[in-house]
């Protein structure tokens, strides 16, 4: 098998390193059965409710109802399981031109920053006055059979130069990231083959990948800290190996390259505690992007017509035991070292965010030291991204931008993968409502 030079000499080291199952160390186990260390009282932070409308004082008239009203049609299942069929017969009925005009003051104002440089810069201005950081993210992912050459993957590697420059050159963050998903640069066709089996054509473009990876990596460093997101359970080891190797070349003084860890799946324990040894034995630090997953009912369907062992957990509690286990053993490693480890705690549940915050009170770690960081979705979960703004914490939001064409297939599939998340927004709902009644109210008394 041929290997780029620009990730040489790690990529062998690696597939021994990682693919092997690599143990990890006692001292890394210890963390994930380590009892909770008791604290004062007066030394935890203020309890979160997460049950405070005024956290939407900040919001306009007009956005407290276009959330309210996006938000009721995402609590309506049909809608929701059948949007992208529903958005392709209104594109036809309206044309391209009258769907946008549709589309835009709604949903995609709801959770797109905007498309050109001007509505971004003035999303993220928007955002940044409220406390809230930006993590902007290109529009751009492949699945099997979705390939589209050489001349396509160029064209997304420049989207994604374009994004690091926008992230690095305005004041939206002190610390500015954005998320990149390696299937825009890199086929997914290759990334359920074994290495050794590689054809010289597919060796070809692995290597034109793994350069423009590179290239992405180069740019970034020590500007802004490059989230790479998981997806399928057949793509991950391939996509987690490539991440580990630019690890080990850019995060040597700092997490500039950070990797995401599904913990809906069974494995996912296991192989943060690997990959934790991994960056100690490599000397590299560790960046994470903690979630729960977004592809159980595609994973759980494959397993089942594959025949193969399911990959997700049996139930919700399951995954949130997973979730919170695995946070638990981070943020002890940070308390540890917290210029070696980084976390985004990439959650919409208020109980992990409020088991988050508890613990950094206990474990002394700084709320904006930078270590520990909260993220939520654009135009989501806003109560919980306000609320611990205000109270001093970092809180990035997954910022997706483009034209409504290049993003309405990224918002169909996060609608399909987050279905239960979207339908479960009452309390949201419910809380813009209240704000809303509040200005209607305040408006009558003004009047009279």
């Amino acid at each position: 098998m041929m290997t780029s030079p620009l990730l040489r000499p790690s990529l062998h080291h690696f597939l021994s390193l990682r693919l092997l199952g690599t143990a990890a160390p006692r001292a890394v186990e210890r963390l994930a059965v380590a009892p909770s260390q008791g604290f004062a009282a007066d030394t935890l932070p203020v309890a979160l409710t997460f049950e405070d409308p005024s956290a939407f004082r900040v919001k306009s008239f007009g956005e407290l109802l276009r959330a309210l009203g996006v938000f009721q049609l995402c609590s309506v299942p049909v809608l929701v399981n059948n949007c992208g069929k529903l958005m392709s017969v209104a594109r036809t009925l309206l044309g391209k031109r009258g769907f946008a005009l549709f589309l835009r003051p709604s949903v995609y104002a709801q959770f797109v920053a905007g498309e050109s440089e001007g509505e971004i810069t003035h999303s993220m201005e928007k955002m940044s006055s409220l406390g809230l950081c930006p993590m902007l993210a290109v529009p751009i992912e492949e699945d099997l059979g979705e390939s589209t050459g050489e001349r396509r993957y160029n064209d997304n590697l420049a989207s994604m130069l374009e994004c690091v420059d926008m992230s690095h050159s305005n004041a939206w963050s002190k610390d500015p990231m954005m998320q990149l998903k390696i299937t825009a640069l890199l086929s997914p066709e290759l990334c359920p083959i074994s290495f050794p089996g590689l054809q010289e054509s597919e060796n070809t473009h692995f290597l034109c990948g793994l350069q423009r990876l590179n290239k992405v990596g180069e740019t970034s460093a020590n500007k802004v800290r490059v989230l790479v997101d998981a997806e399928y359970t057949y793509m991950n080891p391939a996509l987690s190996l490539v991440t580990m190797a630019m690890m080990k070349k850019f995060n040597r003084d700092g997490a500039w390259i950070w990797n995401t860890y599904q913990c809906y799946l069974k494995e996912s324990r296991s192989l943060l505690l690997k990959d934790v040894h991994l960056s100690i034995s490599e000397s590299f630090c560790l960046g994470v992007k903690l979630v729960r997953g977004a592809y159980m009912d595609k994973e759980r369907k494959l397993a089942n017509s594959e025949g193969w062992s399911e990959p997700v957990h049996e139930s919700w509690e399951h995954t949130n035991d997973s979730y919170n286990g695995s946070l638990d053993i981070l943020l002890e490693l940070i308390s540890r070292d917290p210029q070696r480890y980084r976390i985004i705690v990439a959650t919409h549940n208020e109980e992990s965010v409020r088991r988050a915050v508890q613990r950094m009170g206990e474990l002394g770690i700084d709320k904006d030291g930078g270590s520990v960081c909260f993220g939520q979705l654009l135009g989501m979960c806003d109560h919980v991204s306000l609320t611990l703004a205000q109270q001093g914490y970092l809180v990035y939001k997954s910022v997706p931008y483009g034209s409504v064409d290049n993003t309405l297939p990224y918002l169909v599939r996060r609608a399909q993968e987050n279905r239960t998340v979207l339908q479960g927004i009452r309390k949201e709902r419910d809380l813009l409502r209240l704000e809303l009644h509040r200005r209607l109210r305040q408006g009558l008394r003004q009047g009279s």
